[in-house]
C-alpha cells in the first residue's frame, strides 16, 4: 500500500462545491487523495488525525490584513501586530494563507523598494503562508510603469483609496490606476467612502465640540460609503476593469454593488464580521471605551444592517469574508488607540482615533458558530473565492489533489457527540499582540481542533495550541484572478466610447 505522511479520517470534508465523508491523503506538502472512509485503512502513514465526525474545511483565505505598517490614516497610530504575531493568531483561527499590504508612502515615486521592504519584514518570521497587495498612494508616471514588475514577482493586486488625506487618490488618479491595472491583469481593490465629504462632516462635529468616540460614526453616514461605492463602479465601469470594494458595511452601498454585478460588470465586494456582529451602539460605551471598535467604514445602525450583509454573503453580492486586520493596543499611549487622549480630550478625539480593530483569528469561529451560511457556502467566501479572486487558486482554498494540503478541522456541529462545549470569547485565549477583542463575551461553539499548513500540524488545541514554527509560512507567488475580469479583450481604447 501506499506510504503518506498525514491521514485524516472520519471527517465531513466540506469544499465550495461539495460535502461528502473522505478520508484525506497527504504527501509532500499536497493532497494526495480523498478516498471513501476505510479504503485507506491499511495505508501507511507517519501521522494519522482522526476528525472524530467533525468538519475538515480548506484552511482559510484572509486577504485583507493590516502588519507592520507606516502610520499612513493620521494621528499616531501603528499596527500592534508584526508578521510573526499576526501570523500565529492566523494558524490559531483557522486561517493558512494571509495577504498583508506593502504599504507605499506619498512622498515615495517607486513602489519596488517598498515591496522590497515589505519582504524583509516578513520573511522568516510568518507561521502562515503569505503574500501581498501593493497599497499605492502616489500613482506618479514611474509608479504605474513599475505594475509590471509587480506582476512578474507575483503580485496581482493593489489597494487605492478613495479617503485619508495621506492616501486619496481623485477620480482621474483612480482612472490612471485602473487602465495600468487592466493592462497587467492586476486586480484593484478599492476603500470607498467619500473623503471630501466626511471630512467636512468631522469638521462640523468637531465645531460642536462633539469628538467622542461616538461620532466617528456620525462622521461617515451610509451615505459616505453609498456615493463613494456607485463612484467608483462607474470608474471601473468606463475602464472595464476588474475591482474589489473592500470592507462593505452598509445594505445601501451592497444594493448599487448587486446592480453592476446583474449588469454583467466585473466588480466583486468584500465584507468583514465587524459588519455582521458590532453595531453602532458598540461605539457609544462610557468613557473612551467606545474606540476599541473604531473603524471604517464604522459598524451601522442595528440588526436589520447586519440581516442584509449576511444577505449578501448568502446570494454572492458579496464575494469574500475578510478579518480587516488592523491592530492597536487599546492602552497604548504612544502608537495604541490611547495616543489621542489628552488632558484637553480626555475621553479622545474621534477623528484622530487610530482606526481599526483587530480580527484575523476571531474571523472563522465566529461566522462558523452564528450558523448563517451554509456550509460550503461559508467555504467558498472565506477560503475558496479569495483564492480565485487572488490569483491562488486551486494551489489555496480547497481540497483537491495536487493543491496544498492546507485544512482546517473543526469539532462536531452542536448536538453531536464530540461537539464543543459552547463558551464565551475572551482575548487571553487569542493569540495577537493585542490587549482586547471587540467580540470579547460572543458565545461561540466553534473553533479549530487542528489546523494543517502543507501537511504540517501548525495547530493542535488540544495539545498545545500553537505547534508550528516561526518561519514555516512561506510567500505565496499568485497569478492573475481566476474570476471574470474585462468584458471586453484587447486594450482599453478611449475612441471606442
Amino acid at each position: 500500500m501506499d506510504s503518506f505522511d498525514l491521514l485524516v479520517v472520519n471527517g465531513l470534508v466540506i469544499t465550495s462545491g461539495d460535502t461528502a465523508r473522505y478520508d484525506v491523503a497527504v504527501k509532500d506538502g499536497k493532497i494526495a487523495l480523498l478516498a471513501p472512509p476505510g479504503i485507506l485503512l491499511h495505508s501507511s502513514s507517519k501521522r494519522v488525525l482522526d476528525a472524530r465526525g467533525g468538519y475538515v474545511m480548506p484552511g482559510g483565505v484572509d486577504c485583507h490584513v493590516h502588519l507592520e505598517e507606516p502610520a499612513l490614516f493620521g494621528g499616531k497610530g501603528r499596527s500592534s501586530d508584526t508578521f510573526e504575531t499576526g501570523s500565529r493568531s492566523a494558524i490559531a483561527g483557522g486561517t493558512t494563507t494571509m495577504v498583508a499590504f506593502a504599504a507605499q508612502e506619498k512622498s515615495k515615486d517607486s513602489i519596488l523598494e517598498v515591496l522590497d521592504d515589505t519582504h524583509k519584514k516578513a520573511a522568516d518570521n510568518c507561521y502562515a503562508d503569505y503574500s501581498f497587495h501593493m497599497l499605492i498612494s502616489n500613482p506618479c508616471p514611474n509608479v504605474l510603469g513599475e505594475f509590471k514588475s509587480l506582476r512578474e514577482r507575483g503580485i496581482t493586486s493593489l489597494k487605492i483609496y478613495m479617503t485619508y488625506a495621506a492616501l486619496q487618490l481623485r477620480d482621474n488618479q483612480i482612472l490612471d490606476v485602473l487602465l495600468a491595472s487592466r493592462k497587467e491583469g492586476i486586480t484593484t481593490m478599492i476603500h470607498a467612502e467619500n473623503g471630501d465629504v466626511l471630512t467636512w462632516m468631522t469638521t462640523q462635529l468637531e465645531k460642536r465640540g462633539l469628538v467622542a468616540p461616538k461620532y466617528h460614526a456620525t462622521s461617515r453616514p451610509q451615505l459616505v460609503e453609498t456615493e463613494a461605492t456607485n463612484r467608483a463602479i462607474a470608474l471601473s465601469d468606463l475602464m472595464d476593469a476588474p475591482i474589489l470594494i473592500v470592507h462593505v458595511s452598509s445594505p445601501s452601498a451592497a444594493a448599487h454593488i448587486r446592480n453592476a454585478q446583474t449588469r454583467g460588470l466585473p466588480v466583486y465586494a468584500e465584507t468583514c464580521p465587524q459588519y455582521l456582529f458590532l453595531s453602532r451602539d458598540d461605539l457609544d460605551k462610557p468613557g473612551f471605551e467606545g474606540a476599541k471598535c473604531v473603524c471604517s467604514p464604522p459598524p451601522r445602525e442595528s440588526s436589520a444592517d447586519h440581516d442584509a450583509i449576511w444577505l449578501g454573503l448568502a446570494n454572492g453580492t458579496f464575494t469574500v469574508l475578510s478579518s480587516d486586520h488592523c491592530p492597536f493596543r487599546f492602552e497604548d499611549t504612544e502608537i495604541g488607540k490611547k495616543s489621542i487622549v489628552s488632558d484637553e480630550y480626555k475621553e479622545g478625539k474621534f477623528s484622530g482615533i487610530p482606526n481599526g480593530i483587530p480580527g484575523i483569528e476571531t474571523r472563522l469561529p465566529l461566522t462558523l458558530s452564528a450558523d448563517r451560511l451554509p456550509l460550503q457556502k461559508f467555504v467558498e467566501v472565506t477560503s475558496t473565492n479569495p483564492a480565485k479572486l487572488y490569483g491562488l487558486y486551486p494551489q489555496k482554498g480547497t481540497i483537491i489533489p495536487g493543491g496544498d494540503a492546507d485544512m482546517c478541522i473543526w469539532y462536531p456541529p452542536s448536538g453531536q457527540e464530540g461537539a464543543l462545549e459552547p463558551f464565551e470569547l475572551k482575548n487571553a485565549m487569542l493569540n495577537h499582540n493585542v490587549d482586547y477583542t471587540p467580540f470579547e463575551g460572543r458565545k461561540l461553539n466553534q473553533w479549530p481542533r487542528f489546523t494543517i499548513l502543507r501537511g504540517e500540524v501548525v495547530w493542535d488545541r488540544e495539545n498545545g495550541g500553537l505547534v508550528g514554527r516561526k518561519g514555516y509560512g512561506q510567500f505565496v507567488k499568485r497569478g492573475p484572478s481566476s474570476l471574470p475580469g474585462p468584458r471586453k479583450a484587447g486594450d482599453w481604447d478611449v475612441s471606442a466610447f
